[in-house]
């Protein structure tokens, strides 16, 4: 199984609307990705290592698939509609990462 990280850097200003990114971006992405998405998780950052540091993340999400190969198939067509909605909760660059989960 691969995990898909799409981590939002936060910074002073950073705008971030959870709700939105939890009601209607995230289902659109599952909706879109269909089976090729097995579950997703939506996180809120909250605080960073240090005491009364701000969180390195403002928001992230992780999107479960069985492999590389099936979260491309399941992503691909749908890039542009996805990538597009991004504006409409976030003014920050998404950073992603695919990892292999050893644990589950």
């Amino acid at each position: 199984m691969i995990k898909v990280s799409v981590m939002y850097p936060g910074k002073a200003g950073t705008r971030f609307d959870h709700d939105y990114y939890r009601d209607v971006h995230m289902p659109l992405v599952k909706a879109r990705m269909g089976e090729a998405c097995l579950f997703y998780t939506v996180d809120k950052g909250l605080a960073g290592g240090a005491p009364g540091t701000p969180p390195p993340y403002v928001g992230m999400c992780h999107i479960h698939c069985e492999s590389l190969e099936s979260f491309e198939k399941g992503f691909a067509p749908h890039v542009a509609e996805i990538m597009a909605d991004i504006p409409n909760y976030t003014d920050s660059n998404p950073t992603l990462q695919f990892s292999e989960v050893i644990v589950g």
